[in-house]
């Protein structure tokens, strides 16, 4: 990509697992209950921080809650990141940190979360598409909203 003001640049220098953790606190007990249809959780979030003029560390968190007839089954936490250098104009900025490179990291998320769990003896969990635009606008809506 070039470096034009025009149309920027934006590169995923790398990615890497920032912190995981998988819990199944009621193995093995638990697993004689996996006839029954788990209740799953999932909350997401974006963080960003700038590493320096040009440079930043986006980071995906995922934390997975999935229950059983009330009892915990797992609880799997994520945090996915990417060092990336970013050359736009400040009003690009924000949407291409918070939509765009989610958008990329998340499937790598997703298989990461997924062969984790088959490891751990746990059904196939494939979290469906985000929606990372509207995930950023409903956070721009709650630091709007007035007092």
């Amino acid at each position: 990509m070039s470096n034009t003001p025009e149309t920027g640049e934006v590169s995923l220098n790398m990615q890497y697992i920032r912190d995981m953790s998988l819990e199944v606190p009621h193995a093995p007990s638990i697993f004689s209950k996996l006839n029954n249809q788990p209740k799953i959780n999932v909350d997401l979030n974006i963080d960003v921080n700038k590493l320096n003029e040009d440079n930043f560390e986006v980071t995906l968190n995922i934390r997975i809650n999935a229950d059983i007839n009330n009892e915990s089954l797992f609880i799997f936490e994520l945090a996915y990141a990417a060092a990336c250098t970013v050359h736009l104009p400040e009003e690009k900025l924000e949407p291409v940190l918070f939509i765009e490179i989610p958008k990329l990291l998340f499937p790598y998320a997703r298989q990461i979360i997924s062969s984790n769990l088959a490891n751990a003896g746990l059904p196939p969990l494939m979290l469906t598409p985000v929606d990372f635009a509207a995930v950023y606008r409903s956070k721009k809506e709650q630091i709007v909203k007035p007092n």
